[in-house]
């Protein structure tokens, strides 16, 4: 008892050590604030920079990493990326140029001509300070050896590329690729889909901001840590990791079951049959989950009778959370699988064989004799699944989407929040990942070391029990955490009858 309440007492301050560690390596981990050399460091907000001799700076700095190709309002706009908010300012890093446009507006505000060279100069030594400050280890446009061009026009052209810098939808403002030339009766994705060529290959990447006069930069008190801090976790959407628990959580509860049982009737079937049990439990494990994410989507979508099936009974997988949670079972069910087989086929045979002399029904074997003697094989089994599914991105976002607060789980929250320009949370949510993969190999190994330590006694107690103090021999995989264990035969009949022969719960044969 007391070594299981210092066990239960360690694992409790290692949690809170893990968490502790996790606010500062999240902290050391967010990039650092750039502030302009031209003003007092305390005073330029973040993603701000100002030339007080050319007059005028620049706000709101934004990377956008990577844009996308879908619809906005059933509108073509071909590869776009968004406008932030109050930006006047669009660069983006084409093939052979770097192109800056300006809102006419915005540079008669704030005092910039587009054919001054000290002008135009100043404007891109704003934005290559701010570009370096938001690149977080990617390339750099200072570091692009490519003509820069700064103009006022809407449209410009380059090669087989066309650039509109701020083409509006509805309620949006977007940066778009699309061909240069376009027949009346097609669209840029249709165009580029006839032309191809890839429309992605025309930005490498775009950065936002606003130009405003020098005075009307705007400059708050440079916070401490602590309040960057508190600030950045009271910004911080926390629905991923939700989703990833509860979609994990779903997930386990199936591929536990599932998995012990394939394990089983695997293990107890013929050589060949085996052989091709095996092979279509295992294959989720050495596919691309991009793989298994696109035949989810057929087979339980409108291009096959089980989804057409499906959709007609009011049933739809594709894009919710169940899809979600199927997804997570297919990646992490080869996990359960193999370590439970692995550990069933280390078992004695002729243990096995002895029960079944005795009467012992293959039910009672396998949760009586297989279960408890697996079970430290088992346990870290489930804790590799849970960590599998709570890792899965491909398959996931293939065919569940990413929808916050349905669907969107860590690993794509990833994903979007760097495409979006966020590396800040990005960044936060690795090494959340990074520390919870640490935690569980670091559960195994304890569990595992436990177990072996809790045997060893076991063996040495079963060996003082025969009167010979000699403990009981183990095969060489025990000493490598293998559940075989090579126990006295007689010993185990005389077991197998004096529990066959008690009054309650008699399922076998007396002796």
């Amino acid at each position: 008892m007391a070594e299981r309440t210092g066990w239960r007492c360690g694992s409790a301050g290692l949690l809170a050590l893990v968490l502790v560690v996790t606010c500062f390596i999240s902290l050391a981990c967010t990039p650092a604030r750039t502030w302009a050399d031209d003003v007092a460091a305390s005073e330029n907000r973040e993603g701000s920079a100002v030339d007080a001799q050319a007059g005028f700076g620049l706000e709101g700095f934004t990377r956008y990493n990577a844009g996308a190709q879908r619809l906005v309002d059933d509108v073509d706009l071909g590869y776009r990326f968004p406008v932030a908010d109050g930006s006047t300012v669009v660069i983006v890093n084409a093939p052979e140029s770097i192109w800056v446009h300006v809102d006419e507006a915005a540079a008669e505000t704030a005092g910039f001509r587009a054919d001054d060279v000290e002008d135009v100069e100043a404007l891109i030594a704003l934005i290559k300070q701010l570009d370096e400050s938001h690149a977080h280890g990617g390339a750099l446009l200072a570091d692009e050896q490519k003509p820069w061009t700064v103009t006022t026009q809407n449209e410009v052209l380059e090669g087989a590329y066309r650039y509109v810098f701020r083409a509006k939808v509805g309620e949006g403002v977007y940066t778009s690729v699309q061909p240069a030339y376009i027949p009346q009766d097609s669209t840029p994705s249709q165009e580029a889909a006839v032309s191809g060529f890839d429309l992605g290959d025309g930005a490498l990447w775009v950065d936002n901001a606003a130009l405003v006069a020098a005075g009307d930069v705007a400059t708050v008190a440079a916070p401490t840590w602590q309040d960057e801090l508190a600030a950045f976790f009271a910004d911080l959407d926390m629905q991923p990791f939700w989703v990833s628990l509860k979609t994990s959580g779903m997930a386990l509860a199936v591929t536990f079951v599932l998995g012990l049982l394939a394990a089983w009737r695997t293990a107890g079937t013929s050589s060949r049959l085996k052989g091709l049990l095996d092979s279509v439990f295992t294959i989720p494990m050495v596919l691309p989950p991009t793989v298994c994410g696109f035949l989810l989507l057929l087979l339980f979508g409108q291009s096959t009778a089980v989804g057409r099936w499906l959709i007609d009974h009011g049933i739809a997988l594709v894009f919710t959370w169940p899809a979600a949670v199927i997804s997570a079972i297919v990646v992490s069910f080869p996990l359960m699988y193999r370590t439970a087989l692995g550990a069933f086929e280390a078992l004695d045979e002729q243990m096995l064989d002895a029960a079944r002399t005795l009467g012992w029904s293959e039910r009672r074997i396998f949760t009586g004799i297989m279960l408890p003697l697996a079970w430290p094989s088992i346990a870290a089994g489930t804790v590799l699944a849970f960590a599998r599914a709570m890792g899965e991105f491909g398959c996931t976002l293939f065919f569940a989407g990413n929808y916050a607060g349905v669907t969107q789980t860590i690993p794509i929250a990833i994903y979007f929040e760097w495409m979006s320009g966020n590396t800040d949370v990005a960044l936060f949510w690795v090494v959340v990942v990074i520390l919870f993969s640490f935690l569980v190999i670091l559960f195994i190994n304890l569990y595992t070391a436990r177990t072996l330590r809790y045997r060893e006694r076991g063996l040495r107690r079963a060996g003082r029990s025969r009167g010979d103090g000699a403990p009981m021999k183990v095969d060489g995989l025990e000493a490598h955490g293998g559940d075989a264990v090579r126990i006295d035969r007689d010993a185990l009949a005389a077991l197998l009858v004096d529990r066959d022969s008690a009054p309650v719960g008699n399922e076998g044969r007396s002796s």
